[in-house]
Parts: structure tokens; sequence; C-alpha cells
């Protein structure tokens, strides 16, 4: 396995084999393949596993601390790669950049989390907040809360990020009419709202995409 990834890299492995690698880190020395196959099999795949709770992973048997923190450390490691995909880049131009960091943020996430990415005049990357975090179907936003904050760090423009744990990631009409709240009082102040991105584990949507927000 180490020849195969050193030689053609993590793609050349299934998700088992490359989370094998990583185990084999956290505790040498023990054949942990029934170990990586039972946290695929429990969760999904790689990136679920990652972003599983600590609470979860530890109710898989052989997983302890040691584990847990190095699932946790690639974890993080992942999304701050990803965010510096985007950061002080036009965010319109990277667009797919924006997608992945959204996707390995939230989308694996048990509960709702709502976020707001803030850019200057240039679409460039001011501040990324989390603003709420809610239930397994439902997050309570607050528009007039979201245009404030953008008014106190000077953004131009915002984007809304949520995620739908069911993990479908069709808009409901709930998100649509907040989002067409949160533009009339953004559009009021100067502040553009570019999209309202949903993501889950089957993917995304984009309520621009869809033409569900005014140009």
């Amino acid at each position: 396995m180490r020849a195969r990834f050193r030689d053609a890299g993590g793609e050349a492995l299934p998700d088992y084999e490359l989370l094998e690698l990583l185990l084999f880190r956290s505790v040498p020395r023990r054949d942990v393949k029934p170990l990586a196959k039972a946290l695929i099999k429990r969760f999904g795949s790689f990136a679920e596993v990652l972003a599983a709770p600590v609470a979860r992973l530890r109710e898989v048997d052989g997983v302890g601390e040691t584990i847990t923190i190095d699932l946790k450390v690639v974890e993080a490691a992942a999304r701050r790669l990803t965010r510096g995909s985007i950061a002080k880049r036009p965010v319109l131009s990277s667009w797919g950049q924006v997608i992945e960091y959204c996707r390995s943020a939230m989308a694996f996430a048990e509960r709702e989390h709502f976020r707001v990415l803030f850019l200057d005049k240039r679409n460039a990357l001011i501040a990324d907040e989390e603003q709420q975090r809610g239930t397994v179907d439902h997050t309570p936003v607050y528009p007039r809360e979201v245009v404030k904050r953008a008014l106190e760090l000077s953004a131009s423009a915002i984007i809304l990020v949520h995620n739908h744990p069911s993990g479908d990631p069709t808009p409901s009409s709930v998100d649509v009419r907040m989002t067409k709240e949160i533009a009339t009082i953004a559009k009021s102040l100067g502040i553009a709202l570019h999209d309202h991105i949903v993501v889950g584990r089957d993917g995304h949507a984009s309520l621009r995409g869809l033409r569900l927000l005014e140009a």
C-alpha cells in the first residue's frame, strides 16, 4: 500500500486502504485493516469517518483517544487546506474550490449549521463565520443579524451556506423564503447576496443556479 501510495498517490487506494495507512501511524505494529473496514462500513466513506463526531467514533470497537485525535487532526488539516484555496482570491472565479470547502466543512455534519462567507468589493474572502447551529432539520437564522455582521466587517457581498444532514441538498421552501428576506435587506444597504449554497452527502445545490434567487 505504501508503495502504491508513493508511486500513484491517494487516488490509487480505495477508502479503506487510505484509512488503513492513517490508522497504522496511530497504532503501529497492529493489523488495522479490520478496523479501517469497520469504520468505513459504519460511516460510509473516508470523508465521513473523518467528519464523524468523536463520541460516535468511540462507539467502534478498537477506537481510542489516540485514533480519534489523529483523525480529527487530519480533518482539521483538510479543512485548512480547502479554506486556503479560497483565501485572498476572488471567490467567484474560484467557485469549484468554494464548493469543495463548503462540503468539507459541513456536508457530513449531523446537525444543521449555517455559515456566511463575507466578501470585499473584489469578492475576496474577508471572513468565514458560522452563525448558527440547529437540529437535524432546522437552524434558526436571523436575517437582520446576518446583514448587521456584514456591515460590521465592511463586506460588499455575502454567500450563505448551510447543510442538510439528510444528505439531500434540495432547498426547502423555508430556505428559499429566508434567502429572499436576507437578499432584500442586504440590497437595501448596498450589500450583494451572491448565492445560498446547500450542501449534503449527496452533493450541493445553488439557489442562484436553480433560479430561486433574483439576479
